[in-house]
């Protein structure tokens, strides 16, 4: 009893906010792929509704002309967050690892960064905001980790340097706070 209260009380101090949900009705417009192309690569990836309505990030990686990498962002109105804020995001990968990565300013030139594994399977993947290191262009930069107080633009990236095909479903993108 003493432990389904004490779950209680923490279940009521945190709160949620839904980054994006996908269903067959969403709409992906706001979400824009970037490849090495930017860099002189050939990587090719896409975002797409995959029937079920999961948001389908795919394609090959290219290490052809020093590419290798591949990108999906997405950019929205700023949302607070705490030192203990996570993000908790439902996925299905294909046994790669991805990056996942925040800015607290779409404009910055970096991002916190970390990278996480899939299994295959439907999976909840859940990343501390504080644990998240900033890096630019694949080097870690001399900086803190993440401590800002906001954060307007996430993004999924695959680079883990080898010629691959990728595929990422996503359900749904969520921030967890107290």
């Amino acid at each position: 009893m003493k432990y389904l209260l004490a779950t209680l009380v923490f279940m009521t101090l945190m709160t949620s906010k839904i980054i994006f949900d996908f269903n067959k009705d969403s709409s992906i417009k706001k979400w824009r792929i970037v490849n090495d192309g930017v860099m002189g690569g050939l990587s090719v990836g896409s975002f797409t509704l995959s029937p079920d309505g999961h948001g389908l990030f795919e394609g090959e990686i290219s290490l052809e002309n020093n590419g290798g990498f591949s990108s999906v962002r997405y950019q929205f109105d700023k949302l607070q967050v705490t030192k203990d804020s996570y993000i908790g995001i439902q996925l299905k990968g294909d046994g790669k690892d991805y990056q996942f990565r925040v800015k607290d300013n779409a404009g910055n030139y970096y991002s916190y960064t970390t990278t996480f594994p899939t299994t295959g399977e439907w999976e909840e993947i859940k990343i501390l905001l504080r644990d998240m290191y900033p890096s630019f262009r694949g080097r870690k930069l001399d900086q803190p980790n993440f401590s800002k107080d906001h954060i307007e633009e996430i993004v999924f990236l695959i680079g883990n340097k080898r010629t691959e095909h990728f595929k990422l479903l996503i359900d749904k993108i969520a921030l967890h706070q107290s």
